[in-house]
């Protein structure tokens, strides 16, 4: 039969399916099997072919026809699973049914009187032909039912996986084959690697899609911050009763860590055959992400230990994978994983070197979050990560889209979880330490040109975006700011260019208009000066450049401890800001050394019209997001307790509510007392409006008035002692120099600093304060919405949940 014979017989099944108002019998299988039987549809066929109006007038219309289609197709699924799917008759089948369901899925979800109907058992739905299952099996909910054929098929010889039958005759049996044997690509806890096919390929990647679509019930339900709630279909899949839940965990990440898009190391190889690995990567990446979903509450019961795993005697949680990942323990896996996902997210970065050679890949957010669960969920690979310099392969592909993404509010969400990474990371003293490392690699960034280290590339990047990023940014810089106080104990020597970027940021931040214009503005300042503060205490030798930096400055510092708190001066200032509504500072936005940029850079573009972007829910603000830990004189950290931090000489940001960082992706939400806000839909429109013609000081404040008590209740908390003593121990001694040598040069003044001490001019060092990152409902929830978000908008060809009603997250035209 023709392929457009078989198009038009299919489309006239779909057609006799919605103009019959009479249910059609399950056991009228040559009415059914038109929709799978002897038809060579691809996925894209079938998603033309069955109208999303079509679908829903079935459902509303005649839903014991859907329903018998539904159970249909799960029955041959199980049927061909159980049999080993031998034929290419069978195998067809198999892609047809998934190809059906996946089409079909998301209107079942959207409905809410429909979203238990794979959790029902299907009485009397024919059972016939199918007497061979037991009465146990028979009576599984469809939805389960339909995971386990797709967890079997995953691993059928033949169609998913190369088969290691010795003869023509020796078939393998699907019952007591052991999948440990068969798992997709050497890796983790797997030494051998199957030979390339691209049809299994193929085959697997319509059958993850099938999957993906059955977890992503989850967008058809409101965000919600309880975090007891969890997806019963990835629930089911990743527990116990999937047999294959530990070779399939294997196979998707080994076959994710293993991909290398530069087609196996031989340039432009990827032309002939990497694009349908490159599928199957993605998919799998997705696959990875929204099933290792963490229990919210209550101990975990421990599994039983799979025998083709190396098994730490240890509890973990009833999500298997969540349970795999975290029990992975050898060096060379922690090697091969980190490995493979620097690879994945330097590929974009590596263009300009030889032109095309390389396959761009496009799932790099998706591999963010896959880091960020392996760090969050196994301690060990986060300490093995920080152990080398290997980390800064992951720092720097960061930083490059941090930078690249800060003028596109459709990519919002990417600058968040890069950022919360780095405050992961930040925590640790062993990043801060890494940083030092020289920065030689030159990825082409549109930022000024600089000799330095890694800690200099990170300063000048989060000064590109917070002067020149897009205005709903200014929730993370509370974070970008404590990712700088966290690593500054540690930085031995920034640069020139780095030390003028953080002057300017606190020149910024300390303006008047600024300050005043809400009531979390101050934090900013207290953030900067902490961080300055760890540096002149702990790092003074080897810094003349930010010595240097702060006396040419010294006017801000003095402005600041002679700041104005009374009436007329609050208003004066606020004044000036209504002058100058645009930029954030009311000064220049670039600075001398930006006229440079480097070679092969791009300016920072938005988004194109007609975008699509995902809202996202608000994140909780810093102090919620970040707990403090003092480092003791061993090097050991010490949790500050609430109350001792209230108490602390040095109270400063962490002290008053901080929610510069609790917005949503419309808007900071500063007055907000810290709450983890949710808002629906009605309420998101509305803030959406208001939000239409706020400037950076952010109308949700509008009712909010600066008044003289609140000022003196911080600006008395201001830690520039240090400073201060530095400034009055220094700027004597360093005009004393110009006038008594004339000089005029930059460069001996740095070398009369750098041989310069303070030794027992400054007061008693602070201890260091390091606010390290905490999971909480707040976040969790957040991670779900950005989660659903990016596989709802990567998933476009078949676009499987376009124009349907999602709930999570609301859709946006750029």
């Amino acid at each position: 039969m023709g392929n457009s014979d078989s198009k038009l017989n299919f489309r006239k099944a779909v057609i006799q399916l919605t103009t019959k108002t009479q249910p059609v019998e399950a056991t009228d299988d040559a009415f059914w099997d038109q929709f799978w039987a002897d038809t060579a549809t691809t996925v894209q066929d079938v998603f033309a072919l069955v109208p999303a109006a079509e679908i829903r007038a079935v459902r509303e219309e005649s839903p014991s026809n859907l329903a018998t289609l539904c159970y249909k197709a799960v029955e041959k699924l199980v049927q061909a699973a159980e049999s080993g799917c031998s034929s290419e008759k069978e195998k067809q089948i198999v892609l047809n049914c998934s190809r059906m369901l996946t089409r079909i899925l998301p209107y079942i979800f959207e409905d809410q009187d429909w979203r238990g109907f794979f959790w029902s058992t299907v009485p009397g739905a024919g059972r016939a032909g199918t007497d061979e299952m037991d009465d146990d099996e028979g009576a599984r909910p469809l939805a389960e039912s339909l995971l386990l054929a797709i967890a079997d098929l995953l691993f059928c010889p033949d169609f998913t996986v190369h088969s290691h039958r010795r003869g023509p005759d020796a078939a393998e049996d699907m019952q007591t084959i052991d999948s440990c044997e068969y798992i997709w690509e050497a890796g983790v806890g797997f030494a051998q690697s199957p030979p390339l096919n691209y049809i299994h390929d193929l085959n697997r990647t319509e059958l993850l899609r099938l999957l993906l679509t059955c977890f992503s019930e989850a967008m058809y339900l409101p965000p919600t911050s309880d975090n007891n709630i969890l997806n019963p279909w990835v629930t089911f899949f990743c527990s116990t009763e999937n047999r294959h839940a530990l070779p399939l965990f294997t196979s998707l990440v080994n076959v994710v860590c293993a991909y290398d898009p530069v087609g196996y190391g031989i340039p432009y190889n990827h032309l002939l055959f990497s694009d349908y690995r490159e599928q199957l990567v993605e998919q799998a990446v997705q696959i990875l992400i929204v099933s290792l979903e963490h229990e919210g509450g209550g101990a975990a019961q421990r599994p039983p230990s799979p025998s083709c795993m190396e098994d730490q005697d240890c509890v973990g949680p009833d999500n298997l994978f969540v349970n795999y990942l975290s029990r992975i323990h050898r060096e060379e896996d922690y090697d091969f994983v980190l490995k493979g996902l620097a690879r994945l997210l330097v590929n974009p970065l590596m263009q300009t070197y030889l032109p095309n050679s390389t396959k761009k890949i496009q799932f790099h957010q998706e591999l963010l979050v896959l880091f960020w669960k392996l760090c969050d969920f196994n301690k060990k690979f986060l300490f093995f990560v920080l152990k080398s310099s290997d980390v800064l392969d992951i720092l720097v592909p960061i930083l490059f889209y941090l930078n690249d993404a800060r003028a596109d509010q459709s990519r919002v969400g990417l600058m968040h979880i890069g950022v919360f990474i780095l405050l992961l990371l930040s925590g640790e003293r062993n990043f801060g330490v890494r940083l030092n490392k020289p920065y030689s690699v030159h990825v082409p960034m549109d930022i000024p040109v600089f000799t330095g280290t890694h800690a200099d590339l990170l300063i000048v990047v989060f000064h590109k975006i917070i002067t020149s990023g897009h205005q709903r940014l200014q929730p993370l810089f509370d974070c970008l700011l404590t990712i700088v106080v966290n690593v500054s104990p540690y930085l031995k020597s920034i640069s020139m260019v780095a030390a003028n970027k953080l002057l300017h940021l606190l020149e910024a931040f300390s303006t008047h208009w600024f300050l005043f214009s809400a009531s979390q503005n101050h934090h900013l300042v207290f953030f900067l000066l902490e961080a300055f503060n760890n540096i002149i205490q702990y790092q003074f030798d080897g810094n003349c450049n930010l010595v240097y930096a702060i006396i040419r400055k010294r006017n801000v510092f003095h402005q600041l401890a002679n700041l104005q708190s009374d009436p007329v001066s609050i208003q004066k200032a606020l004044q000036r800001k209504k002058k100058s509504p645009d930029a954030i500072t009311g000064i220049s936005r670039t600075s001398s050394q930006e006229t440079v940029s480097m070679e092969g850079s791009r300016p920072a573009v938005p988004a194109e019209p007609g975008t699509l972007k995902t809202s996202l829910v608000a994140i909780p603000a810093i102090d919620k997001l970040t707990e403090k830990s003092q480092v003791s004189e061993d090097g050991t950290m010490v949790t500050v307790s609430k109350m001792d931090s209230l108490c602390a000489s040095h109270p400063g940001p962490q002290t008053e509510q901080s929610s510069a960082a609790g917005a949503s992706d419309t808007e900071s939400v500063s007055g907000r007392d810290n709450e983890d806000v949710f808002y629906t839909e009605a309420e998101m429109e509305r803030r959406r409006m208001s939000n239409a013609s706020s400037t950076i000081s952010c109308n949700s404040q509008s009712h909010w008035v600066p008044t003289p008590d609140w000022v003196l209740s911080w600006k008395c908390k201001l830690p520039l002692q240090t400073i201060m003593r530095l400034l009055q121990v220094l700027v004597p001694q360093v005009e004393k120099i110009c006038i008594d040598k004339g000089l005029t040069d930059e460069s001996e003044i740095l070398k009369f600093l750098q041989h310069g001490t303070l030794v027992g001019l400054l007061p008693v060092p602070h201890p260091i304060l390091i606010r390290k990152y905490q999971a909480n409902a707040g976040t969790a929830m957040w991670f779900r919405t950005y989660m659903w978000g990016v596989v709802y908008l990567r998933n476009v060809d078949p676009p499987i949940w376009y124009d349907t009603d999602v709930r999570l997250f609301e859709i946006q035209k750029m």
